[in-house]
């Protein structure tokens, strides 16, 4: 019996190691996976929306404040699908939920109005930016939302950081003024102009992004930490609200062109892809986060700047590369490794 049992166990100890083999294989590939769909999302929004916002088209150019309201009419929509999904497609189930979770607790709903407002204006800064600014520059300089995220979780979550990541929000800050100094490259005269706009009202527009990038995020965290509603949920909620004050602000700033032009005025394919993009960018990332560690999604945030910096140089060539520019954006993608190497970095894995 003995010699029978021995025989036995290997195979299971075989199989056994098998699974294991396999799950780090899926694992592996789930990360990859995630790196390549964080860098495709965050480059080709960026890249997308900076050559919708300079596109010399026949007719009046697309409203920004049209194209917010309809990613967050867009993301509504998807968000109900995904909580549709989860009650095995039952609408009885989802307006059951939806009614409980929303109609019958206005006070958790309200809660949500604080950062869906700030939301919204960070979704019309970031293409006020990209109107003004090239992409690269706009990558490297929104990358300050990790100190401001940073300062904000301190302040408001109470989390201490380490002597590493307090070392990187230094070097980040070097590394955002040295992309920002002003040269005078001796490059041809129709480069050195920007395509449209004031490079200096981008850089501003860049900076309260940030900032409100920042605050609304680790509210939204913590608003997420304090209560037992899904992610989907709070979205909807948060969508409700942003469409609410996207409508308001469209009408308030652009009501006339609406009037004249209708609310979907200049728009193509590639505005529906940027409305397409910000959309579900954030759910995407939402989905895919919880594979990437913090090197990985230092890697992606890497990857995103070269190939933003290359796009724009070579395709949209829209932006003369410096050694100035080269050096910051060097000292950026270091921060941005340097933040993830000790603990976790404040990050709101549900909005992008």
């Amino acid at each position: 019996m003995s010699a029978g049992i021995s025989v036995l166990q290997p195979p299971a100890t075989n199989y056994s190691s098998a699974l294991r083999h396999r799950s780090a294989m899926t694992s592996a590939q789930l990360k990859y996976l995630s790196l390549g769909v964080l860098v495709f999302q965050t480059t080709t929004l960026v890249l997308t929306m900076r050559y919708s916002r300079t596109l010399q088209a026949d007719g009046p150019r697309y409203l920004a404040s049209s194209a917010v309201v309809l990613a967050e009419l867009l993301k509504i929509l998807t968000c109900v699908c995904l909580v549709c999904k989860e009650h095995s497609y039952s609408v009885r189930a989802l307006s059951s939920v939806l009614r409980q979770e929303i109609l019958h607790k206005p006070v958790e709903t309200l809660k949500l109005a604080v950062p869906s407002g700030i939301y919204t204006l960070q979704n019309n800064l970031l293409y006020l930016a990209l109107s003004n600014l090239d992409a690269a520059t706009y990558q490297v300089t929104y990358q300050l939302k990790i100190l401001t995220t940073a300062l904000f979780s301190v302040s408001m979550l109470g989390r201490r950081l380490g002597l590493y990541q307090w070392l990187s929000l230094i070097i980040l800050m070097t590394g955002v003024a040295l992309v920002q100094w002003p040269t005078d490259s001796p490059g041809s005269p129709e480069k050195q102009e920007p395509t449209t706009g004031s490079p200096f009202v981008g850089l501003v527009a860049v900076l309260v992004a940030c900032c409100s990038s920042g605050f609304a995020g680790v509210y939204f965290e913590k608003i997420l930490k304090e209560s037992k509603q899904s992610v989907w949920i709070r979205n909807i909620q948060l969508g409700l609200f942003g469409l609410v004050f996207g409508l308001f602000g469209m009408l308030l700033y652009d009501g006339e062109r609406v009037k004249e032009h209708g609310m979907l005025q200049g728009y193509n394919s590639i505005t529906w892809t940027v409305v397409s993009l910000q959309a579900l960018g954030g759910l995407v990332i939402a989905a895919v986060i919880k594979y990437a560690d913090n090197i990985l999604k230092g890697f992606a945030t890497s990857l995103s700047i070269i190939l933003s910096t290359l796009i724009s140089y070579f395709w949209l060539q829209d932006f003369e590369p410096t050694s100035i520019f080269f050096l910051g954006a060097v000292l950026v993608i270091a921060a941005t490794f340097l933040y993830g190497y000790e603990g976790k970095p404040a990050s709101n894995p549900s909005r992008a």
